[in-house]
């Protein structure tokens, strides 16, 4: 999470200019009528966005104004679907901003950050298996969960950079010709939490899933001679 401070004011406005028109297609691809007229889901929904709010609390701070904490995304996007995903971290934001753990100049860049950024590559790797149709059920847990996890802490984490490198407000540290090394350190962790999350609603809740296909991916095992009959 960046400060407002570091940003320039190009940045912050190229922010707002990409993570509001994704809001507002959300807000108009949302399930609007199965969310009121369905508590489990409503309920599915807010104790999703609790449990990211949670997360994104447990941080670093450093004094430079920066924040290091976990995304969570991806398991949020398997959870809700890309739509509500969206919308969710809106409101999870919304609380840190209210909290002061965030500034609101910044809630766009950050947004694009920490939500888009990380749900369009969520939806995207979902949409991929779903094309394949993989049988087995270890491609999901892996390829929605895990992969794109590490990619997402990756991929933000050098967004970020640049976006820090090209406004010219944060010095640069010293050491990022040994970062290569430190990157692992980021992602591992991101795919683990992420991954284990949806290993165990796959096996206890699979029904909570929205991308997860329970026709197919636990139904009994088959062969082709079966199929032929």
């Amino acid at each position: 999470m960046i400060a407002a401070e570091l940003l320039s004011t190009e940045s912050m406005t190229l922010g707002w200019c990409l993570y509001l028109p994704a809001l507002l297609w959300a807000v108009c691809r949302a399930p609007w009528v199965e969310l009121f007229s369905d508590s489990r889901r409503q309920h599915l929904l807010f104790g999703t966005i609790f449990a990211l709010f949670l997360l994104w609390l447990v941080r670093r701070d450093f004094a430079s104004g920066l924040s290091y904490h976990f995304i969570g995304m991806t398991a949020v996007t398997l959870l809700l679907d890309w739509p509500l995903a969206l919308l969710g971290g809106l409101v999870a934001q919304l609380g840190l901003v209210l909290l002061g753990r965030q500034d609101c100049a910044a809630l766009g860049v950050n947004g694009v950050l920490l939500v888009l950024v990380p749900v369009l590559l969520a939806e995207g790797f979902a949409k991929l298996v779903e094309h394949y149709q993989p049988r087995n059920l270890f491609v999901y847990i892996f390829c929605c969960g895990f992969f794109p996890a590490a990619l997402t802490a990756l991929v933000c984490l050098l967004l970020g950079m640049g976006v820090l490198w090209i406004g010219g407000l944060f010095e640069m540290p010293p050491w990022l010709d040994e970062f290569a090394g430190y990157l692992w350190m980021v992602m591992f962790p991101e795919a683990f939490i992420n991954g284990t999350v949806i290993s165990a609603l796959v096996v206890f809740q699979p029904e909570w899933l929205e991308t997860f296909n329970r026709t197919r991916y636990l139904q009994a095992p088959w062969k082709e001679d079966d199929e032929r009959r």
